[in-house]
């Protein structure tokens, strides 16, 4: 296949095609303003601060570490490390001191680009243990810290062009520009080497689905540090859309009504959360106006793609739109015509509802060492099913192993494990072919659907072996569960910790008139267990008799990244919980056999 750029960096100028110089092509709002780059600042900016890298003697090959929220000079920096040849380590801003230590030492960083003054501090507490000394900037101005500015000005004001171009003209497409260091569950975290060659292949492959171009804006808020929003910043430059960085998770609903963006990337707990505080909004209607809402809701849960359903449930559908679905569509900007949802698997009720309110839901799957799309939601025949991940990207292969193993091969596959090679021997078989951990399956019309995780299939005392998240994604359409985390290895039976919804459990007090105390009273009374476990029987009807469920606890608090039991991209950390938690699973157990 042809690939129209050879490196990121030149990406650039073919973004700089599709712009009139004094357009806005990346906004970061900060204070509540948005700050405006138009594509001549971009590239300025990046020029420079590769001006300023060389002047302080970076070499290719270099390692370059950037600990930043989402914002423009996220790309000031990402382009103007790469252009020099030096390698961008974009790190999680929400990692333990002990883990920035191992990545610093690891990857020997000469710099370090950090957003806030207690991320500088942060990392200068840690400078005595690190081997080598990096030099810390900041990308806020504040009083006392070498900023970015300075960087930047340094290099205006000793540009070197003819270097530069010299040093761009030497870099291959097959050369690393990126390690990428994934957030393990256990162990030290594993730095993944990327090469241009990598994140193009993907990007270019990618690119036929977003039926819109330079006309259409994104709306960025994802980590950056991960390769899934990172990919999409690029495929963003590559199609010629504008970037607008969201100032916070807090303010995302925001955002998207002052920008009204055609596309975006999000995580199902996003979706789950807007959902949420849309059927929130319906239980405060009263008579018909919340019945014809309810309606709505339900018809839209039903829904099915190209009018499978048929003319009657069509006529219902576009009546359910026109009196609620709309008001939802609308408050959501009004224009998305892709929300990327990925990091996790997304209910089929729930893409169910966004696809009829017309807010299509795109689901994709892949690794950071896959680059990382391996399998996506496409306009192609066949494109979409709900449940599914969609078919394989265009030239990936993708086949399923003996043991249910998802492998894959394709030119956006990893150069390797950064220092490790026997690691990477150990998921790269020699054909060539990355074994991802994930246990899947294909549709028979050639969409793929994930299963569960290889390493997080556990075996019962009897024998019987359990796949926790293909139970924990069913029981989790209920609106009564948050999440949910499915333990018994070698116990008896299947048991589960359990994250009430507790505004939707809030709600249902209300209407069954319970007196709400606090989160942590309501999960103690008998009624609500009784509850809980009613719900629990509900969808162990739909499983297995070794998969149901036996016995659960309801916990009294959510389970997020501050707390530790999900990963930065929200996934469960089950070691940690199982380690954190451990007393009360050994009591699930424990009452068991007393009870015997």
């Amino acid at each position: 296949m042809e690939i129209p750029v050879n490196r990121i960096f030149d990406l650039l100028p073919r973004y700089a095609q599709k712009f009139d110089p004094k357009d806005d092509v990346l906004a970061g709002k900060e204070k509540g303003v948005w700050k405006k780059y138009n594509i001549n600042q971009f590239i300025e900016i990046a020029n420079n601060v590769s001006y300023g890298l060389l002047a302080l003697g970076i070499k290719p090959g270099d390692k370059i570490a950037t600990i930043t929220n989402n914002r423009p000079e996220w790309n000031f920096l990402d382009m103007g490390i790469i252009q020099t040849g030096a390698i961008h380590l974009p790190v999680y801003p929400t990692i333990s001191e002990a883990d920035y230590q191992y990545i610093l030492n690891h990857s020997m960083v000469k710099y370090v680009f950090v957003s806030s003054e207690d991320l500088y501090r942060k990392i200068s507490n840690i400078l005595p243990q690190l081997t080598s000394t990096p030099k810390i900037y900041i990308t806020n101005p504040i009083n006392g810290y070498p900023t970015l500015d300075e960087l930047i000005k340094l290099g205006s004001d000793n540009p070197q062009p003819v270097l530069l171009e010299q040093i761009k003209s030497a870099i291959q497409t097959d050369d690393c520009f990126t390690i990428i260091y994934t957030s393990g569950t256990t162990g030290n975290p594993k730095g993944v080497m990327l090469s241009h060659r990598n994140l193009i292949y993907n990007i270019v492959q990618l690119s036929y689905i977003p039926q819109f171009g330079q006309e259409g804006k994104a709306l960025s808020f994802l980590p950056l540090c991960h390769v899934y929003e990172r990919m999409l910043n690029y495929l963003y430059l590559y199609l010629g859309i504008s970037i607008y960085y969201a100032e916070s998770l807090a303010t995302i609903a925001d955002n998207i009504k002052e920008i009204r963006p055609q596309m975006m990337c999000c995580v199902p707990r996003l979706l789950e959360k807007v959902y949420d505080k849309f059927i929130s909004s319906g239980q405060k209607l009263k008579g018909i106006k919340r019945a014809i809402f309810f309606w709505a809701v339900h018809i839209g849960k039903h829904y099915e793609l190209k009018g499978a359903n048929g003319w009657w449930y069509e006529l219902k559908l576009k009546i359910a739109y026109k009196l609620v679905l709309s008001k939802w569509h609308d408050a959501l900007g009004g224009n998305f015509q892709i929300i990327v949802s990925g990091g996790a698997a997304i209910l089929p009720r729930l893409s169910r509802i966004y696809w009829a309110s017309k807010l299509p839901i795109y689901e994709g799957y892949g690794l950071t060492e896959t680059s990382p799309v391996i399998a996506v939601t496409s306009i192609d025949s066949n494109g979409i099913k709900f449940g599914t991940v969609g078919p394989p990207l265009r030239g990936v292969d993708v086949k399923i192993a003996d043991d249910g193993e998802i492998i894959c091969k394709s030119p956006s596959v990893m150069l390797g494990y950064y220092k490790d090679d026997e690691l990477t021997k150990s998921v790269i078989d020699k054909d060539g072919w990355f074994h991802t951990g994930d246990i899947g399956e294909f549709e028979p019309e050639g969409q793929l659907k994930i299963t569960g995780r290889k390493k997080e299939i556990f075996k019962t005392s009897l024998g019987k072996y359990i796949a926790p998240e293909l139970i924990e994604n069913k029981i989790k359409a209920s609106p009564f569960i948050d999440n949910i985390m499915v333990v018994g290895e070698n116990q008896k039976f299947a048991a589960a910790l359990i994250i009430p919804d507790f505004v939707y459990l809030k709600s249902w007090c209300q209407i069954k008139e319970v007196e709400y105390t606090t989160d942590h009273e309501m999960v103690q009374l008998p009624r609500i267990k009784k509850r809980f476990q009613k719900e629990i029987e509900k969808y162990n009807k739909q499983l297995g008799k070794t998969e149901q469920i036996k016995k659960l606890v309801l916990m009294d608090a959510e389970w997020s990244l501050a707390t530790g039991e999900l990963s930065p991209t929200l996934k469960l950390r089950r070691n940690f919980i199982n380690k954190k938690y451990q007393e009360v699973i050994k009591k699930i157990f424990d009452i068991e056999e007393e009870e015997e």
